[in-house]
């Protein structure tokens, strides 16, 4: 994920966005919207709100009482914590809040079966930079093919996220999703079932001008190291 001068958007900016609109761009009403709260904008989805700020889409959707979560206008106001007695999909705890009941256990489900996403030398580890840290960047050639890593469906394809580029988002089931930037073109579109191995994207220039994939895989929200997913090679 890039991290140099920022970029026009289409829809919103890059995770820890509040501090890059603060050092990157002209403040305007939408930097001084609480930090509990963000306010949608044209063209956003639930998912790329929750991507931004690492939440998982389902949390957002209960928490602001907005069902599967696609009606969602420009204007409204989503809350990006837990209310009273609310807490994360991610959250194991079951602790009984005062006077109420111990919440259930939210379900997670089982990761799918995992492929690499693209032929390469992987350049930059999970957590390592230049890029966001929340993913690995996978060297490659212009124009080479970019492959789903499983099963699932689009839930985004576009360039609003700031530093991914041409980005592609999956969503495998209510826990895994997986997402594919740096692309010189997309292949497919929001909505689309997609079969694991199938072709989605080619490659284009990633950090420093040069053929790259960027690929994470995020679990309830939060990105977690491919490597632990991915078959060894």
């Amino acid at each position: 994920m890039t991290v140099g001068p920022c970029y026009s958007l289409r829809i919103i900016v890059a995770m820890g966005g509040l501090l890059l609109i603060a050092a990157c761009g002209p403040k305007t009403r939408w930097d001084h919207t609480p930090r509990d709260q963000h306010i949608v904008r044209s063209d956003e989805t639930l998912f790329t709100i929750a991507w931004r700020y690492g939440e998982d889409p389902r949390d957002l959707a209960r928490w602001n009482n907005l069902g599967d979560g696609t009606l969602i206008y420009p204007g409204q106001v989503i809350r990006l914590t837990p209310p009273a007695g609310g807490r994360r999909s991610s959250s194991t705890s079951t602790s009984k809040p005062a006077g109420k009941r111990p919440l259930p256990p939210v379900p997670t489900q089982a990761a799918p079966p995992w492929g690499w996403p693209a032929t390469g030398k992987v350049m930059v580890e999970f957590g390592d930079r230049p890029g966001s840290g929340t993913g690995i960047l996978v060297d490659g050639s212009i124009g080479q093919p970019i492959k789903a890593a499983a099963t699932g469906s689009v839930v985004y394809a576009g360039s609003g996220l700031i530093g991914y580029g041409e980005l592609i988002i999956l969503k495998h089931n209510d826990t895994y999703l997986s997402a594919y930037g740096h692309n010189a073109s997309l292949l497919v579109k929001e909505g689309q079932a997609i079969k694991k191995g199938q072709r989605i994207a080619t490659m284009g220039e990633g950090p420093g001008g040069k053929p790259r994939l960027h690929f994470e895989i995020r679990r309830n929200g939060k990105p977690v190291n491919p490597r632990q997913y991915l078959p060894a090679r």
